[in-house]
């Protein structure tokens, strides 16, 4: 007896093939994948031939500020620092309830869409650290149906503050899984390439993963990455470590971007991107030509390094736009990157699925195989390209081995009988 029988599944492999099966899930694993399987269950349900992919992953984004868009103000310039500012006039009235229950709107508005892991920013910039404690609440409340890691994030600077480096260590001790860093927002060089190496020993003591928003300027001289890059290999962290947006790295000469991207080759550092947030920040001061503001994701691709892509903000001081839909994110991506090749296209979608769930080191729990647990999605699409290409409808969340959401595809009807 299975608790749960998927039929007529086309299902999406991380190889690009797909397969034509049926999936069965008992205590919230995948029991069994076969052509065609026959058995009792509790529950069965045709997929009609619908793409089964494993979940959307969100690898970057700010819950705490997600839902804020035009409290008190709204960002005019439509700047980073703009953003900072506003944000920090806002945060001063945050509360636990308000926190939260802005973030459990935006986690079951990704999860609709067929977003089962996330990755969420903290600011720790607060001496109440309201935000991080909001949202270590939110962790456990949603843990039977979403996968949530929480960084605690120093807005403000490591040592913006005399009482910022204190906040950090405090947000490890109550549980926060990651340790952020922002150095190029820091007071000094000085202080950003001190924060780096700040960051990388709290990790090494508390035994946490790193994700530094690094390098999100249009400065060519914002070189932090090289930081970064040069802790990963002396500590061999690297696979443990994100470097979120280096945007900067975009603007760098090509000489300096070729001796870098040697150096981050040995690494295995992880790449996050936020297309429709870097596209819309960056480049601001620029007349024409005006920069795309975006890393260099194809070549880090290109040299086999993990890129995965975030939604960053959802109606925030930031961007007042969004839905947290993931498939909006790697069109844009797909877009700004130039990445329309066949295979490009393939590894767009792969950014905000395998890839990031590699980011989030989550790979043990992630994947449609037998053993695993059962989080999967249907999508009305024929492939990842189709996918993108129409911003397909996630029409099934299976979440933990149960039926999480279901949403059906718009239907249009055609009322002109004139050729």
């Amino acid at each position: 007896m299975f608790d749960l029988l998927l039929r007529q599944c086309r299902l999406l492999q991380s190889d690009r093939t797909i397969a034509e099966v049926d999936i069965a899930i008992k205590n919230q694993v995948i029991a069994e994948i076969a052509p065609t399987i026959n058995a009792n269950t509790r529950l069965e349900l045709d997929m009609q031939g619908h793409l089964i992919s494993p979940p959307f992953v969100e690898s970057h984004i700010h819950l705490d500020s997600a839902l804020t868009a035009g409290q008190h103000r709204w960002n005019q310039s439509g700047t980073l620092f703009e953003g900072i500012e506003i944000w920090r006039e806002r945060k001063q009235n945050l509360s636990l309830e308000d926190v939260k229950r802005r973030a459990i709107a935006t986690l079951k508005q990704q999860a609709i869409q067929g977003v089962l892991f996330v990755r969420s920013h903290a600011d720790v910039s607060e001496a109440s650290l309201t935000a991080l404690q909001a949202l270590l609440e939110v962790r456990e409340q949603v843990k039977d149906w979403m996968t949530l890691q929480v960084v605690a994030f120093p807005q403000d600077g490591l040592y913006g503050s005399p009482q910022n480096e204190a906040l950090m260590e405090k947000a490890l001790e109550m549980g926060a899984d990651c340790i952020g860093g922002i150095p190029h927002y820091e007071l000094t060089r000085e202080d950003g390439v001190k924060s780096v190496h700040r960051i990388f020993e709290l990790a090494q003591k508390y035994d946490r993963l790193i994700d530094i928003h690094c390098d999100e300027i249009d400065d060519d001289q914002s070189r932090f990455l090289e930081v970064v890059a040069a802790c990963a290999l002396r500590t061999g962290m690297g696979a443990r470590v994100a470097a979120s947006h280096t945007t900067a790295f975009g603007s760098y000469n090509n000489a300096y971007a070729t001796k870098l991207l040697g150096f981050l080759r040995r690494t295995e550092l992880n790449f996050i991107a936020n297309p429709l947030i870097n596209i819309t920040l960056q480049g601001r001061t620029d007349t024409y030509p005006k920069r795309r503001g975006v890393t260099r994701v194809k070549e880090l691709w290109q040299q086999g390094m993990n890129v995965s892509f975030g939604h960053d903000c959802v109606q925030d001081p930031w961007y007042s736009l969004g839905t947290g839909n993931m498939l909006d994110v790697a069109f844009m991506g797909l877009h700004v990157c130039q990445m329309t090749g066949t295979a490009e296209i393939d590894a767009c979608y792969d950014m905000v699925t395998w890839n990031g769930a590699k980011t989030l080191q989550v790979e043990d729990q992630y994947g449609i195989e037998i053993g695993k647990p059962a989080n999967l999605i249907a999508l009305n699409a024929q492939d990842r390209y189709d996918a993108l290409r129409c911003r397909a409808t996630v029409h099934y969340v299976i979440s933990q081995g149960k039926l999480l959401a279901r949403t059906e595809a718009p239907r249009t009807t055609w009322h002109c009988d004139r050729e």
